[in-house]
């Protein structure tokens, strides 16, 4: 791998530890600040709502201007989410600079792994972004857990709005953003097609962004990864509260343990992004596909389980098959979305679909549970959108290739 590259991984993996424990340390915040308990889960809306509201404007604005120069003015813009919590501004709107900036972020990073790797290299390239997200994901979780209970024994300081435990570490999240900032500057592109592109009014119009939409979604390879990925994060984003819920309920286990077989889930993603970077190369990326059936098919047996050595053992083999499938399927949108349309725009489609995906499974999925739905119901319910989904694209492949 060129060596700007492994710079943006620690760009990315740094950005991504402070966001996650960002998360934990502001549902503590809130709690500490007398808010309701029912405002948490509107964080993590916050964080998400930019990438669908602004989802015309990110592409564009990450192809006009230097993509390590943007991450690092994003990192920046974070750090002043921080500060404008610390400031006594409604949660809810500094963790919206936060989402704005996470956004933008997006587009810039993946558009660089393209830029910073020869196509040969793509999906080893998205292999490695793929483990540094997941990494940044688990250990920013744990950060936020134990700055939490730094919190908890510090001393009430006053930020010259609010006083609160969490000032230190606040402190040692705008750290982590300033690393991930100096991080950005070390990464030097060796393509620099698409990187670029004027930025007009033209070109940030919802209706030239639909148009990008459509284009990649007819487009014969792009469309089909896009539709992969979109489908797999709607999917995953439930998963991450029925793991939690399924804990509690067949293996009688706490929040705090359910939430260390939710990080199992994520081990086996490393392994298997690692495995798909080995095994596949972007000419054959299709050749995933069936991984999605596998995943589908071990949904509803899950519920099944009651005993813990099968519960990590069956995680572990659920996140293998997740790596597997989105690694290829991420590597090859990509390479078509640079190709049908640019970097930055095709990664701000992609984030747009994903994410909007995430919001209605997420929306779905708590009404179903409004309305009493068990787990079992609501797995076999997820391996059937799966299956639905990933059947279609098996057999046609399936034609192909014979």
């Amino acid at each position: 791998m060129p060596k700007g590259f492994y710079f943006l991984i620690g760009a990315q993996f740094a950005s991504g530890l402070a966001d996650n424990a960002l998360l934990i340390l502001g549902i503590y915040f809130l709690n500490e600040q007398g808010y309701p308990g029912w405002l948490a889960p509107l964080l993590k809306f916050s964080l998400t709502l930019a990438y669908v509201v602004l989802a015309s404007v990110v592409g564009p604005l990450a192809d006009a201007f230097p993509k390590n120069r943007l991450m690092a003015c994003m990192n920046a813009l974070k750090m002043m989410g921080v500060l404008l919590l610390l400031c006594g501004v409604y949660p809810l709107y500094a963790f919206a600079v936060i989402g704005l900036a996470a956004s933008l972020y997006a587009p810039a990073k993946y558009g660089l792994a393209t830029e910073s790797v020869p196509p040969s290299f793509l999906v080893r390239a998205n292999a490695w972004l793929e483990v540094s997200v997941v990494l940044s994901v688990v250990l920013g979780i744990s950060l936020g857990g134990a700055l939490t209970g730094w919190s908890e024994s510090a001393m009430l300081l006053d930020s010259g709005f609010i006083q609160t435990h969490t000032l230190p570490a606040m402190g040692v999240v705008l750290a982590v953003y300033l690393l991930a900032a100096i991080f950005n500057f070390g990464i030097k592109p060796i393509r620099m097609r698409g990187a670029s592109l004027p930025l007009t009014w033209h070109a940030v119009r919802p209706s030239t962004f639909w148009k990008s939409n459509q284009k990649l979604w007819r487009d014969p390879l792009g469309g089909v990864s896009l539709y992969v990925t979109t489908l797999y994060w709607g999917v995953g984003a439930v998963m991450q509260f029925a793991v939690l819920a399924w804990a509690q309920q067949s293996l009688d286990l706490t929040l705090k343990f359910g939430a260390y077989l939710q990080a199992l889930v994520a081990v086996g993603v490393i392994v298997g992004a690692y495995l798909a970077g080995r095994c596949f190369k972007l000419h054959a990326a299709r050749q995933a596909l069936p991984w999605g059936l596998v995943l589908a098919m071990l949904l509803p047996v899950m519920v099944m389980v009651t005993h813990l050595g099968l519960a990590i053992l069956l995680l572990l083999v659920v996140g293998v098959c997740g790596g597997m499938l989105l690694v290829p399927m991420n590597a090859l949108l990509q390479h078509r979305g640079m190709q049908v349309l640019s970097a930055g725009r095709s990664i701000a489609v992609q984030g747009f679909n994903e994410n909007l995906s995430v919001l209605m499974m997420l929306a779905a999925y708590t009404a179903l549970l409004a309305f009493g739905a068990s787990l079992s119901f609501i797995m076999a319910l997820l391996a059937a959108v799966l299956l639905a989904g990933m059947v279609p694209l098996c057999l046609l492949l399936w034609r192909q290739l014979r």
